[in-house]
């Protein structure tokens, strides 16, 4: 069924989005069989029976393009995480739904993923991460998902689920790297989550879920130890 958004589209923008959509799709997938380095326009071209020229249309270079692919796959997480934002499930299950969702839409299409992630460091920066304010950052897809992480996060804390003391960005910040380990981990290493050493199995949508649960759990008010005295004697 067409979305509200395609039917106000002329033809000409429609065929402009399906002809950018089969390029970006290409783009996939030469960067799974020949990375960053074997992505270029001309390369593209081969693969979609394009022109260079026609393809230079709509992306006006290699580095363009591989914007375009981060954006598209945090545009993707953006509208599964919109989804389930938009329920009326209780608060603990849309935010673990939230960390659980990142890591699926990873592992899903993994090489998506790392393309999301690619040349983080700029081609002239060496090893300095190059400079972006904040305001740059929030204007981009990868910024508003950030922004929803933290959304949740706070929104913990109102409902007193969340220890008040925890600065939301950090604790967004260390969610997000916890759950792209595990995302990195399970698309290297797919065999991961039943890494175990027993002879119980344990896929990977239940280790994901583990993963959530011990996350939103990580947020929760700290328990309240007993007070000991380190001089009594047993």
């Amino acid at each position: 069924m067409p979305s509200d958004m395609s039917l106000e589209q002329t033809p000409a923008e429609r065929r402009r989005s399906k002809v950018r959509g089969a390029i970006i799709d290409a783009a996939e997938r030469v960067f799974a069989s020949e990375g960053e380095n074997g992505l270029s326009i001309r390369r593209l071209a081969e693969e979609i029976d394009y022109s260079p020229s026609a393809i230079y249309k709509y992306f006006g270079s290699k580095e363009e393009l591989i914007d375009e692919l981060k954006e598209a796959f945090f545009k993707r997480l953006l509208s599964r995480v919109d989804m389930i934002s938009g329920t009326d499930r209780p608060f603990h299950l849309r935010a673990r739904a939230c960390v659980s969702t990142y890591i699926e839409t990873a592992v899903e299409r993994p090489h998506h993923y790392a393309a999301a992630f690619s040349n983080a460091y700029g081609s002239n920066t060496g090893n300095v991460w190059p400079d972006m304010d904040w305001e740059t950052f929030m204007q981009t897809n990868k910024g508003r998902a950030f922004g929803l992480l933290v959304d949740m996060v706070r929104e913990g804390q109102s409902l007193g689920v969340f220890d008040p003391s925890l600065d939301p960005y950090l604790s967004a910040k260390s969610v997000w790297a916890a759950s792209h380990g595990l995302a990195q981990l399970m698309t290297h290493l797919p065999q991961f989550p039943d890494l175990r050493p027993t002879n119980t199995c344990l896929s990977a949508s239940e280790f994901v879920a583990f993963h959530a649960d011990l996350v939103f759990r990580g947020l929760q008010h700290p328990a309240v130890l007993p007070h000991t005295d380190p001089t009594a004697q047993d």
